[in-house]
């Protein structure tokens, strides 16, 4: 009978505790907030153009963020790379002026004031080299994390693979609440072929899924109440399972124990109408299979907000519900600007700014003509052969006396700024007449070193082939109007190939997928390939200058990669660019016609391109006006 008793009293005192823990349950609120590739955009302004903008801007992205603080009680806010490279105030800091030891960067004199809790690393954050990076960052005053790059010798990580940041957060009785939050980072493994001198022997990028697996329960163990993903990385339509993926979301979001993803690295916006039709997404709430997931554009024109819901009613905080959202600085169909700058990164750095514009506004040379890339992935271009033409020069330079001087000799290069998601402004216009740093800087963007590859003929056409793939194939018993560019396709991997003659034949399928991948092996675009009006031989060794990113594999071009250079310049494309331009002094920048999209009898071949450069029109016969659409944007067409 004792013993009856004392279960009773115990189950008493259990069911006792139960109602208690769900007497007491309570409710929090939790705002996170996201800033993403700001790519040393921290002032509204715009370098290459040297005026004030109200399209993007961290400045700007500051007064959605106070805006956002002041409607929660409680809040994050965190960083998803690719903010130390991207514009000439990044290239100043790091290159012209470098830092001193013991400076702060000026992205953290702007960052460490506006409550960053954590910040994680892009791919261009390793640009210029691991020193320089390790230096800046220490003056961040938050926690920097990276999971998946560790030391090359040992193994062990690099940077801080994630933190459990300990907060006190206002319930919604008003109560406060002890809050553990694990945030952990990810970048592309493919930095080991973008960055490839200045990481090889010295680091190794692992999977980041593999990497994920491997910490999300450690972090969970260790306590944490809620995991924030911040991954830079992109989301993709197909789901691929390769290992060393660059873009992930889909295969983060399956993972257990993820709470809340933050993309980047792609330049996208998520969740809007762009992902409509992708696997597992939910557009209205903001998810990828049911995880809360924001990806707020770039250049600070958007930011990311998760609201998340909790409860503690299990006994432990669990997530209830989720919303995602992102907010705009501008609005493209008014021209309107959505907020005020705030005057902080004015103040924060007004030095690196104004040392910045006095140096990119010393005068090069002189253009008899304007330049401008809003058509430069339709016709030969002069912004994209200037580029080439530089690349030369300097190729013809290295080569004399060596063993490769007798080999025909090629240029590589690409459109960089061809609007797509960065918007109707992102073109290169630069008129008639003094030719300064900014121009150059605005001709070609990256901080990329030059290098020159040993190929075939050969594999010159396979090159091109991939290069076309920027092309949708027309139709010529289809409509009678057929869109010509493929969206997905980046312009910086559309190369022209300068020093050889070719047509393009877009009826055919493309050889390739944006990928590398063979997709028709039957389909052959690249005809009439010439070399000095000769048939290219197929067997024939050539050289091509390009840069460090593109002759070490990237952009997935077929059997280009580190095995084939056999020039690895110091100098950098863009300072070749300048040097060539110096040398002119007075110039026309007029493309050679070497290359050109066949027409397709019975077909309008159509494309899109900023309106302002309909007044340039008379200067490109081979384009006519469709129709200004009045939003930034018109509608085109290639003349047969």
């Amino acid at each position: 009978m004792r013993i009856r008793h004392c279960h009773f009293l115990a189950a008493l005192i259990l069911g006792t505790s139960l109602l208690c823990t769900v007497a007491g349950a309570v409710e929090l609120k939790l705002r996170i907030m996201q800033t993403t590739d700001l790519h040393m955009n921290l002032l509204n302004y715009d370098y290459y153009q040297d005026k004030v903008t109200d399209e993007y801007g961290l400045a700007k992205t500051i007064s959605l963020i106070k805006a956002a603080r002041a409607e929660a009680s409680n809040s994050l806010l965190f960083d998803n790379g690719d903010l130390l490279q991207g514009n000439p105030l990044g290239d100043y800091v790091a290159q012209v002026k470098p830092l001193a030891a013991g400076d702060l960067h000026p992205a953290y004199k702007v960052l460490n004031q506006i409550g960053v809790d954590a910040a994680n690393l892009g791919n261009h954050e390793f640009n210029y080299g691991l020193p320089f990076l390790q230096q800046a960052i220490q003056g961040a005053q938050f926690p920097y994390l990276n999971a998946n790059v560790v030391d090359a010798k040992t193994g062990q990580p690099v940077f801080k693979p994630y933190v459990l940041l300990q907060r006190s957060f206002t319930d919604e009785s008003g109560h406060q609440q002890p809050l553990t939050i694990g945030v952990i980072g990810f970048v592309p493994p493919q930095i080991m072929v973008w960055d490839r001198q200045n990481l090889q022997g010295r680091v190794k990028a692992l999977d980041i899924i593999e990497t994920a697996q491997r910490y999300l329960p450690e972090m969970r163990a260790k306590g944490a109440d809620l995991v924030v993903v911040i991954a830079h990385s992109g989301f993709e339509k197909a789901e691929r399972q390769s290992r060393f993926a660059e873009n992930v979301a889909a295969q983060l979001a399956r993972l257990p124990g993820v709470d809340a993803l933050l993309l980047g690295h792609a330049h996208a916006e998520f969740p809007s109408d762009s992902f409509a039709g992708y696997p597992a997404v939910d557009i209205a709430r903001g998810s990828i299979h049911g995880v809360a997931t924001v990806m707020p554009g770039r250049w600070g024109d958007h930011l990311g907000i998760i609201d998340l819901r909790l409860d503690n009613s299990s006994g432990r905080w669990k997530l209830s519900s989720s919303q995602a959202s992102l907010r705009a600085v501008y609005q493209a169909r008014t021209g309107k600007a959505l907020v005020d700058a705030d005057p902080l990164v004015g103040r924060a750095i007004a030095v690196e700014h104004e040392a910045t514009l006095t140096y990119m506004r010393g005068q090069v040379a002189q253009s008899e003509a304007p330049i401008f890339s809003y058509f430069a992935q339709v016709t030969d271009d002069p912004s994209v052969q200037l580029v080439a033409q530089a690349q030369l020069a300097y190729l013809t330079r290295a080569v004399q006396g060596t063993a490769y001087e007798g080999l025909p000799m090629l240029s590589a290069a690409a459109p960089f700024k061809a609007g797509g998601r960065q918007g109707s402004s992102n073109y290169t216009n630069i008129p008639a007449g003094p030719i300064a740093l900014k121009n150059v800087a605005d001709l070609y963007v990256y901080p990329n070193k030059i290098v020159v590859v040993k190929i075939t003929g050969a594999e010159l056409r396979e090159w091109l082939e991939m290069s076309a793939g920027q092309f949708r194939r027309i139709d010529p018993q289809g409509a009678p109007a057929q869109q010509l560019i493929a969206p997905e396709y980046p312009s910086y991997n559309f190369d022209m190939i300068d020093g050889v003659s070719y047509d393009i034949d877009v009826s055919q399928a493309a050889r390739y997928s944006v990928k590398g991948l063979t997709e028709d092996p039957a389909a052959h675009r690249i005809v009439n390939l010439r070399y000095q009006g000769k048939p290219l031989d197929p067997a024939a060794e050539v050289l091509v200058v390009t840069n460090n990113y593109r002759a070490n594999g990237g952009g997935f071009f077929p059997g280009i990669d580190a095995s084939k250079i056999v020039i690895e310049s110091p100098d950098e494309n863009r300072e070749a660019l300048a040097q060539y331009l110096r040398q002119a002094g007075t110039f026309n920048p007029a493309a050679d016609g070497n290359w050109r999209i066949l027409p397709v009898p019975g077909v309008k071949m159509q494309f899109t391109s900023a309106a302002s450069a309909i007044r340039y029109l008379p200067l490109v016969p081979a384009v006519q006006l469709v129709q200004d659409q009045g939003d930034g944007w018109a509608i085109y067409e290639l003349r047969p």
